[in-house]
């Protein structure tokens, strides 16, 4: 199951490098972040959720794994 940001940036029908570039996070970070593999900083977290114009919030970003349904883990 993908976590909220991956499910967020699929449904804006958005690539990683669009928001990465956007937001001004290193596509590979961006990307292991968005796997639930990496947690960011607070900064990042923000920049992500004012890019999604609210529609995901910091918390979903920071915490991924609480927002998925249970027993499904990121792709």
């Amino acid at each position: 199951m993908h976590t909220p940001l991956r499910k967020m940036r699929v449904e804006k029908e958005l690539t990683i490098t669009e928001v990465a570039l956007a937001t001004q996070i290193d596509v590979g970070n961006l990307s292991r972040i968005e796997r639930g593999k990496q947690i960011t900083s607070l900064d990042n977290a923000k920049k992500i959720a004012e890019f999604f114009g609210g529609a995901i919030t910091v918390m979903e970003i920071l915490y991924p794994h609480q927002f998925m349904k249970s027993g499904s883990k990121a792709a």
